[in-house]
């Protein structure tokens, strides 16, 4: 059976719900792309990581108008309790849903029946609903398939698509036992599955999520009311930003090639010589994120000068509002160079590598767990642990969910019937959360809120509030107090480290060219030095000249002598460097060590020209007593200048560590 019968038009309601109101010519700031790499690398081949991070605005005024498809299980193992929460997460989802959206019931049990087409949620349109809700009756055997093919008969039948998001919601307690959901096809409809109790199949929820397009599985707990989690996946489905985002990177040729691209679950498209690859998102909440880890190797390019390296492409695409949004083409620029120290990681890309790596250890610890092996699972979790205490520090607030989610799991793994469950379906939500970059409900647990977007914490205050007194009002969507428009995020605190990215359009210098390292102050320092001791070096050559034989009789004239050469040579070489260093930054990027070179050669230097114009002046008692006095004031005067430069290599040295 096909359905063709969703309602056309919302009959006129006093709601007043939020209409779509989006500039055709500001709509690709509705989501906002940074990037995170190295800003330098060497001519020599080499690999590099690139994060590329997409973000909704903030602003929840303008959406898309929401199909929602509730199919719910009413099984016999729904009476009592089971079925009273479910009426009553019902009932908040109806008071929140507006005139802009469209409720399908479907219950099923022996077989799934769908109670209402697609209807706009008015006034007049929630009584009915409810009552439909009011009517529930637990009954029959777990024919999930059944249930899921129905609401996808909905879905696809639909007469009114443009510009509305459509999803599912599918909630079993219980194992099935008619048929196999998972071989169902549900193509590009996201499908988010909610197990609750004990006794669900989660194996079955997770997989038919997981088949979908940006689809969760989410687990609730026994003592959990289902008004909470209903209430978070609200929190996203009427906020929606973006349909249809997709992300590509290409590469050039003759620069870099594409290794790996990391983007979870998410489906992948890859040319055949992995120019290119495409990474389809779906549905992008208000608020949201999705990154992206990119694996470069860079070609080798030593015969070539320092230049700035175009390595890839970048552009995304969207739907907002039933109009296709293409991006601007953005580049990845490496400055590629010679040789040099490879620069830290910046901490977003840390914090989301370290994320990545306690997933997959997650991962392992489960398929241990899964074997029955549960000595080595606690173990893996373990390992897991200590890589958090190694990797992301007690100020880091994603850092503080990762280890709760970690202690969690260790508890339901230290009996093999405890993880079989409530382990089991815990791990199955945490990765399903990980894979998607999508915030799930774990358990009865409120620690773990890892990608929650604002409005998912508006909602939570609510439901709370609602399941203490069902009688009181709750807002609905249209009510709800608006967000600011945000499409880029303020520069973050300087303590502690925010976890929020800092939004980077342009490849950053070394830090040492960035700051110009007080170059000009140092050049006509390093100048001064070199004529000054140039001089003096001549003016004590010229006195000794008519003295007869001064490298025998004067021996303190000649070290003057040989320290103000040395002090000038030195000093020459240094302001070629640092005039080098002006007019080409780029190509002339200092290492570490060059710069405690410097300071310990300007402090050495220091102390014997200060050491040679003492001795020379206390000395001065031959025949040629005004040119020597004359000489010790120019090197006095260059031992001042060498000692500035001394303290410009120290701040220098100390910056570059720091």
């Amino acid at each position: 059976m096909s359905y063709n019968d969703d309602e056309q038009t919302a009959p006129t309601n006093t709601t007043g719900p939020a209409r779509p109101t989006g500039i055709t010519g500001q709509l690709v700031k509705k989501v906002v792309l940074t990037k995170y790499h190295n800003p330098v690398a060497s001519l020599a081949p080499n690999d590099q990581e690139v994060m590329l991070e997409l973000k909704a605005s903030s602003s929840t005024t303008d959406r898309a108008g929401l199909d929602f498809v509730a199919v719910i299980d009413v099984s016999g193992s729904m009476e009592g309790d089971g079925i009273n929460k479910v009426k009553v997460a019902l009932l908040f989802v109806i008071r929140k849903l507006t005139d802009l959206d469209r409720l399908s019931i479907v219950t099923f049990s022996n077989l799934a029946t769908r109670l209402c087409p697609l209807r706009f949620v008015t006034e007049a349109s929630q009584a009915d609903l409810m009552a439909i809700v009011d009517g529930f009756k637990a009954y029959g055997l777990t024919n999930i398939r059944d249930g899921l093919e129905t609401g996808l008969r909905v879905v696809n039948g639909r007469r009114l698509t443009a510009g509305r998001a459509v999803n599912i919601m599918l909630m079993s307690d219980g194992m099935q036992n008619v048929g196999d959901a998972r071989a169902v096809q549900t193509h590009n409809v996201p499908v988010h599955t909610f197990g609750f109790g004990q006794d669900h199949d989660s194996t079955v929820l997770e997989a038919i999520a997981r088949n979908s397009l940006g689809g969760t599985f989410n687990y609730v707990a026994n003592n959990v009311n289902l008004t909470k989690p209903f209430s978070q996946l609200l929190g996203g489905l009427l906020t929606i930003i973006a349909q249809d985002l997709e992300l590509t990177v290409t590469r050039i040729e003759g620069e870099a090639t594409i290794k790996t691209v990391e983007a979870g679950t998410y489906p992948q498209t890859t040319t055949s010589d992995r120019g290119s690859v495409t990474v389809r998102f779906g549905t992008l909440y208000s608020a949201e994120v999705r990154r992206i880890i990119v694996y470069l190797a860079l070609d080798e390019k030593t015969a070539s000068p320092p230049y700035d390296a175009n390595v890839v492409m970048i552009r995304y695409r969207f739907t907002f509002q039933d109009q296709q949004v293409t991006s601007n083409t953005d580049l990845v620029v490496i400055h590629r160079t010679w040789p040099y120290d490879d620069a830290a990681r910046k901490p977003q890309v840390e914090t989301e590598l370290a994320r990545r790596q306690h997933a997959d250890l997650i991962r392992a610890a489960r398929a241990m767990a899964e074997g029955k092996n549960m000595d080595n699972a606690r173990d893996k979790l373990d390992e897991a642990r200590k890589a958090l205490e190694d990797k992301l520090d007690q100020t880091n607030p994603i850092g503080d969910m990762l280890r709760e989610e970690i202690r969690e799991l260790q508890r339901l793994m230290e009996k093999q019937n405890l993880y079989n469950k409530e382990g089991r379906p815990y791990a199955a939500s945490s990765l399903a959360s990980h894979d998607r970059q999508r915030f799930t409900t774990r358990g009865d647990t409120d620690g773990v809120r890892l990608f929650a977007t604002p409005r998912m914490d508006t909602y939570l205050k609510q439901a709370k509030q609602f399941e203490e007194n069902p009688q009181e009002p709750v807002p609905s969507a249209a009510k709800d107090v608006p967000e600011p428009e945000v499409t880029e995020e303020p520069p973050p605190p300087p303590s502690p480290p925010s976890a929020e990215p800092e939004v980077t359009h342009a490849p950053e210098m070394p830090r040492d060219v960035a700051a110009g390292d007080k170059r000009k102050l140092s050049v006509a320092l390093r100048v001064a030095t070199a004529v000054l001791s140039l001089a003096a070096f001549v003016i004590i050559a010229s006195a000794g000249a008519g003295a007869g034989d001064p490298y025998n009789s004067y021996e303190l004239y000649r070290y003057a002598e040989g320290v103000n050469l040395v002090v000038f040579i030195y000093s020459t070489l240094q302001a070629v460097g640092e005039i080098r260093r002006l007019v080409w930054p780029r190509s002339t990027s200092r290492s570490l060590s060059s710069y405690g070179v410097s300071l310990l050669l300007d402090q050495i230097l220091a102390y014997l020209l200060m050491s040679a114009s003492s001795t020379a002046a206390f000395g001065n008692d031959g025949p040629f007593n005004q040119k020597i006095v004359d000489g010790v004031w120019l090197s006095f005067l260059g031992l001042l200048a060498l000692a500035a430069n001394a303290l410009i290599s120290m701040n220098n040295l100390f910056r570059r560590i720091v």
